[in-house]
């Protein structure tokens, strides 16, 4: 699968997690920048962070993906609605929580949504079957 990270840069431990949670090895991480300008207007500035993926048109439809999404709440919500007009579903995206201890810098997966979580099925398949057979 590709892993969208409009997030902190994700470590080799995190990648191994990620992979855990999916039970899908995760063949490329594509690093987005999400940090926008808050006086500018926020819709061309969330096209270029999917501008900025990299991915064909094609890629957008067929290629299994997994987002982490950024921090930010509102770029992450627009975020999620601009790869869904390219994807032509909402992509399986993570959902962190800070980690317990000294450090709040640490974070850790707690979980990954596909649209299921948000009361749409996907057609077709179960909680977890579009990470296991990519899109149709």
């Amino acid at each position: 699968m590709i892993l969208l990270n409009f997030a902190h840069p994700l470590t080799t431990a995190h990648v191994a997690k990620i992979e855990a949670l999916t039970g899908r090895p995760v063949e490329r991480v594509i690093e987005v920048h999400s940090q926008i300008d808050p006086q500018q207007p926020l819709a061309p500035q969330v096209v270029a962070l999917a501008d900025a993926a990299g991915l064909s048109p094609a890629e957008w439809q067929t290629l299994p993906i997994l987002v982490n999404p950024p921090s930010l709440n509102f770029i992450a919500v627009a975020l999620l609605a601009e790869l869904h007009g390219r994807c032509g579903y909402f992509p399986a995206h993570l959902r962190l929580r800070p980690a317990r201890g000294p450090s709040r810098r640490s974070t850790r997966w707690r979980k990954y949504w596909t649209c299921r979580h948000c009361g749409m099925p996907p057609e077709g398949g179960g909680e977890n079957e579009f990470l296991r057979r990519g899109p149709a």
